[in-house]
């Protein structure tokens, strides 16, 4: 009995400090509450995120961006590691580019080119322009 008592002070001594040394190298768990407003954000950027995927997969954006030499796949990557603030100002420039170009801007340039050549005589599409006799 009196050879037992003698390792018992040293193996508790060993034990103790082999629980010290673990709980210090282990992350402390904090638990806290999580606003409405966080969980609604974070949904809303992952919204963001997936519209933002979906337009560069389409074929005819994946088409424009191998025709500059981009790799789609690199494109995808870089998406991936982009910050959420930066999601949603990417996604806030697309909503504020206009679908399929613009398109009156188009008209109206291709009016001034055909009026340009019918007063030069080129063409005789407008009747309002009065042509030299020839």
């Amino acid at each position: 009995m009196e050879k037992l008592r003698r390792f018992t002070k040293p193996v508790s001594h060993l034990v103790a400090f082999g629980i010290l040394a673990l709980s210090l190298h282990l992350p402390a768990a904090q638990a806290g509450m999580i606003s409405t407003e966080a969980v609604v954000n974070a949904a809303q950027v992952q919204q963001d995120r997936e519209r933002l995927r979906s337009a560069l997969n389409r074929d005819d954006v994946q088409a424009q961006l191998i025709a500059r030499g981009v790799d789609p796949a690199q494109v995808q990557a870089r998406v991936d590691s982009l910050t959420d603030q930066e999601v949603q100002t990417l996604n806030g420039k697309l909503d504020q580019l206009p679908a399929g170009g613009d398109a009156l801007g188009l008209l109206v340039f291709i009016f001034i080119v055909l009026l340009i050549t019918d007063i030069l005589g080129f063409t005789n599409i407008f009747p309002f322009v009065k042509h030299p006799k020839r």
